[in-house]
């Protein structure tokens, strides 16, 4: 059975992989272990070791404290009524962002103003 930690360590590996436009056969080459294990890793199946995720979050740059952001998710399903708590699990939220980031930043920031403003009105 699957420790609930390393389930959500494994999802943050594969939404951080998959935002970066990453495979899982680049990661594993990057680190240096075989595919096989970063999806045991990405389904829990597996727990990764204190040096193993270190040289994960260096190859996905990020911080080692991202793998465990929301662990203990607030009250309810929705965060402040509007956002789910776990929006960073929807693929469509991940495809969002992504999309987001590939927007040149003059006009990524002319989006960003516009949805303010709908999201004022809404």
């Amino acid at each position: 059975m699957t420790h609930p930690v390393d389930t959500h360590v494994g999802t943050k590996i594969r939404q951080r992989r998959w935002l970066v436009g990453m495979t899982q056969q680049q990661l594993a080459a990057e680190v240096g272990i075989k595919f096989q294990q970063i999806q045991k890793y990405e389904t829990g199946a597996n727990r990764v070791s204190a040096s193993r995720l270190w040289d994960i979050a260096a190859t996905l740059d990020v911080q080692i404290s991202y793998f465990f952001e929301g662990l203990e998710p607030p009250d309810g399903n929705c965060v402040n009524g509007a956002v789910p708590s776990d929006l960073m699990a929807d693929k469509e939220a991940l495809d969002l962002v992504r999309s987001y980031y590939a927007i040149p930043e003059t006009q990524r920031r002319r989006l960003f103003d516009l949805a303010r403003v709908l999201s004022d009105v809404a």
